[in-house]
């Protein structure tokens, strides 16, 4: 029997939207990216922005990206830094987030409560994640199986080369987004590419929940002895995507970011084997862009419908939905 949705009206509501910023964003581990060659990394927890440093002893850690004289952002895109200095009045904080020197500072007085403030940081490979809360659930613990289901399906994270970063918007709640991700009911419809070449048949296309993740496989219809005859899409609780397609060695990972109630911002990195061609590389791109942009036209259209306000709530299957269902589900226990 069909299960119902969470209310429609969390898909518009700006006071919903406040309490997931408390109660999911602020305690969970967010996807920042890779600090590469550069040592300063800019990115998002929800809607309050840090920046993961590594100093010249390798040491790394990660700061809320905010100057404590008058709020405005330190680093606005990756670089390499001695120190963070805001471009509004100068006040420059050493790597390790103290304030080291400010205009006219003596008229600050005590200054040593003024340091950068520091936030949790852990790493996947060469993915870096940071969380707010210091007493949260380790991100070992969060990532669960999806290391291994990854490594068994011929991706070894530490050996894939980072390739390129986009970052665009879409005019849908972040949840729309996220539900989207969560199952591929649609894709015999919405996505004729991608099913034209991997099985998503509910038969052949496996679902699979975990304490933290979500996620779901679909094989090569003709394998031919490709690389990685299976694809995988994983989502961390709440927000991570990750995906894998089936073919040759590729990954893609990046958050799912609320902006306002109906405007939400997606990153994705890139990493491929690091002798890839670059003429398989744009033909994947072409592809993947051509998937991203049926994914845009569906969430924009269903934030148009079901947060017009008209109908209070919708169905869910409960097997092609499930994953849909048990993020729903998180989503109530964090905020009810």
């Amino acid at each position: 029997m069909a299960k119902m949705t969470t209310p429609w009206s969390w898909y518009r509501d700006p006071a919903v939207l406040e309490r997931e910023e408390d109660a999911i964003f602020r305690r969970t581990w967010q996807y920042v990216g890779v600090l590469g060659e550069q040592n300063a990394l800019p990115g998002w927890a929800g809607r309050v922005p840090v920046v993961v440093v590594r100093d010249d002893a390798d040491a790394e850690r990660a700061f809320v990206n905010v100057c404590r004289h008058r709020g405005s952002i330190l680093v606005e895109e990756a670089a390499d830094r001695k120190t963070l200095q805001c471009g509004y009045h100068a006040w420059t904080y050493g790597l390790d987030g103290s304030l080291r020197s400010a205009p006219r500072a003596e008229e600050l007085g005590d200054r040593s409560d003024l340091s950068l403030v520091e936030v949790r940081l852990a790493s996947w490979g060469p993915f870096r994640f940071v969380n707010l809360d210091g007493e949260a659930t380790p991100l070992e613990e969060v990532l669960g199986e999806v290391p291994a289901m990854l490594a068994s399906g011929g991706i070894e994270v530490d050996d894939l080369a980072f390739h390129h970063r986009v970052d665009w918007e879409v005019g849908a709640n972040w949840k729309i987004a996220v539900e989207n991700f969560l199952e591929c009911y649609h894709c015999a419809v919405a996505h004729p590419g991608f099913s034209s070449f991997v099985e998503t048949s509910p038969d052949r296309y496996r679902l699979e929940s975990g304490p933290w993740h979500l996620s779901q496989f679909g094989q090569l219809k003709e394998p031919d002895g490709a690389p990685l005859p299976e694809g995988q899409f994983h989502l961390i609780w709440p927000n991570t995507g990750i995906n894998v397609f089936p073919g040759r060695p590729n990954l893609s990972i990046g958050p799912i970011l609320p902006l306002v109630p109906d405007r939400t911002r997606r990153i994705l990195d890139y990493f491929f084997a690091p002798d890839e061609g670059e003429e398989w590389i744009a033909e994947f791109l072409v592809f993947d862009d051509q998937v991203g942009r049926e994914d845009t036209r569906l969430v924009e259209s269903v934030q148009r419908g079901a947060g017009s306000g008209v109908i209070p709530e919708g169905r869910l299957l409960p097997e092609s939905e499930q994953l849909v269902a048990g993020f729903q589900a998180r989503l109530r226990d964090a905020l009810v």
